[in-house]
């Protein structure tokens, strides 16, 4: 948002509002969007709390299939250095 376009909202504000209204209306966002965050994260602890066995599980397999991986280009390197 631009200034102009602050200035526009702040000017139907207290036109629709009020000057004495307006502070209180913030009061009122300002709780309302630290409630709102509050939730966010508690929602976000909870989220990674139950998905925390399912990551352990997806890291474990990934990093068996990388190892599988490698011992099979190791054993292709073996046996082509026995071929030559």
């Amino acid at each position: 948002m631009s200034g102009g376009e602050i200035l526009l909202i702040v000017a139907v504000a207290l036109l629709l509002f009020g000057s004495k209204s307006i502070p209180e209306m913030a009061r009122l966002y300002k709780k309302g969007m630290t409630e709102f965050n509050k939730a966010t994260s508690e929602i976000k602890k909870e989220f990674e709390t139950h998905t925390s066995d399912i990551q352990k599980d997806i890291t474990d397999i990934s990093r068996d299939f990388k190892t599988d991986v490698n011992k099979i280009k190791d054993d292709i390197d073996k046996s082509s250095n026995i071929n030559v």
